[in-house]
């Protein structure tokens, strides 16, 4: 198995996520809101599948010690530089986290489940029980403890192929156009950067981006089939949980008596 094999088995998860019928059911400013306030959850999740990366693959313990490959320690890094101290669109350094929480603010939608969701995990210092206690929506729990069970019990292959297979790519280009044209359906809403942030990642997803993290992925696989076979478990678990959460968003959108 290689990642050419990885890419086909993924194709039809990674059509359904595209081409998902959520997208036809943004029609008010309220549904748009409901969207980011449960988006949000894997814009911050995001940064510990990279954190968890660049803890793994490149040195950041005392005395520092060369890491592995080179160029998968340049992509990690670099990557975390434009995550993590980004441009905003008022041109100050933040995280897209925090973009995005600027963003939804700008907008009406209510960043305080996020914030007092990270407030509970700093109190707890653990994520899973502040995922348990939390309010939030079963799939989205579900997403999120993937994603740290990934990240505490996984090897590093695993959590490449959550980082590169289950993130990338998934939310269509035309949802940008959708936003603009909610920008014009609802002027008195300003939206600009909402959809700063989402042409900005279209701008960093390149394709020398994309291909570096393939070649990370086949640099810690190797040969091994055992690790390419997690490889491609932990990539469709991954898809599928993203599935699942669109799945419980559109339902929210449509019986409002789910949401939050």
């Amino acid at each position: 198995m290689n990642s050419k094999h990885i890419l086909s088995l993924l194709e039809p998860y990674q059509e359904k996520l595209l081409n998902h019928s959520l997208y036809n059911q943004l029609k008010t400013i309220d549904d748009l809101h409901l969207f980011l306030e449960n988006h949000v959850f894997a814009v911050w999740d995001y940064m510990s599948l990279l954190k968890a990366l660049q803890n793994k693959l490149t040195g950041t313990t005392l005395p520092w010690m060369p890491v592995g490959n080179p160029s998968i320690r340049y992509l990690i890094n670099e990557i975390v530089l434009t995550e993590e101290t980004d441009l905003s669109l008022d041109k100050y350094r933040q995280s897209h986290y925090e973009m995005y929480v600027d963003a939804m603010q700008q907008c009406g939608a209510n960043s305080a489940l996020i914030a007092e969701f990270l407030e509970e995990v700093e109190s707890t210092k653990n994520i899973f029980v502040s995922i348990k206690r939390s309010k939030l929506h079963s799939e989205l729990k579900a997403f999120l403890d993937f994603t740290f069970r990934v990240i505490e019990q996984g090897e590093s292959h695993e959590i490449a192929a959550a980082f590169t297979f289950g993130r990338e790519n998934l939310i269509p280009l035309r949802f940008t156009e959708i936003l603009k044209n909610f920008q014009v359906a609802f002027p008195e809403t300003d939206l600009s950067k909402l959809i700063y942030y989402f042409e900005r990642q279209s701008e960093l997803e390149t394709k020398e981006r994309k291909g570096l993290a393939m070649k990370m992925t086949e640099e810690l696989c190797g040969e091994d089939e055992r690790k390419w076979d997690a490889v491609a478990s932990v990539a469709v678990d991954a898809l599928e949980k993203r599935i699942n959460l669109w799945n419980a968003i559109e339902e929210m959108i449509l019986q409002p008596e789910l949401s939050f």
